[in-house]
């Protein structure tokens, strides 16, 4: 659990996803039930689903995320992994993993979606890496990322940076839109944000400090004015398809 360290943090400062990213998804489900997002941690892509669906099930295994969800109409949290749900069989319209499928354990993960799908049902997950925003800053947020705290990204993180796109995954794939996260920060947010990566928290696990003033101190003349708010973007990486069934992946 890389998460839980600071939970309020992570639905404060985790960027928004876009809602024609929802629009799109929930248009691949057979009907719009019961939607289950899966790794919800405080419950973002859940609460966007709820307008499509009727009932959404958010899980996930950290208490301490859920303790910071965001309570929306139709949506109902589980502390649960994605890999054994309590949810009966054949209900889900659709499955969602945003920004953590390279986490769960694949093959058992499949199998529990083969029991949990409805007929027809479909699956998307989707994730963003390193934003993007003015050259100077940028160029400032590459050197932190991978010079500061590169030896402390779990090798999970390769995933993300290749966009899902080595994960064999048993839909039948429909090619999602151009879609990008926007949102404007100021300097005190995008600090907050970067504290929220997994290899800050392993960062300070292993060295006993925060890197991120140090960082912050480093990108302020850059930024100029720290009220002064910057546009930022994060390009999606999605997967998204017709569940076939875990026997079509290759062993």
């Amino acid at each position: 659990d890389h998460f839980s360290r600071d939970a309020a943090s992570y639905a404060l400062f985790r960027p928004r996803y876009p809602a024609a990213l929802f629009d799109w998804i929930a248009a691949l489900a057979p009907t719009r039930r019961l939607a289950w997002d899966v790794a919800t941690g405080s419950g973002q892509a859940a609460t966007m689903l709820a307008p499509h669906f009727q009932r959404v099930i958010a899980s996930d295994a950290s208490v301490s995320q859920l303790t910071a969800r965001t309570p929306a109409s139709g949506v109902y949290y589980l502390a649960e992994r994605g890999e054994v749900s309590a949810m009966s069989a054949g209900q889900a319209d659709l499955v969602t993993v945003a920004q953590a499928y390279h986490w769960v354990d694949h093959s058992r993960f499949h199998a529990e979606i083969d029991r949990v799908i409805a007929p027809g049902g479909a699956f998307a997950a989707w994730c963003y890496g390193v934003l993007r925003v003015d050259s100077d800053v940028e160029a400032a947020m590459a050197r932190f990322y991978d010079a500061t705290v590169g030896a402390y990204w779990t090798k999970e993180r390769v995933h993300v940076e290749r966009g899902y796109r080595d994960f064999e995954i048993p839909i039948a794939e429909v090619t999602a839109p151009p879609m990008s996260i926007e949102a404007e920060f100021t300097l005190a947010q995008l600090l907050g944000y970067v504290r929220t990566w997994s290899a800050v928290g392993r960062y300070v696990q292993a060295n006993g400090h925060d890197p991120v003033p140090a960082f912050g101190d480093e990108i302020a003349p850059l930024w100029g004015d720290p009220m002064r708010s910057r546009k930022l973007e994060w390009p999606l990486s999605v997967r998204a398809g017709r569940w076939l069934g875990s026997a079509r992946v290759p062993a």
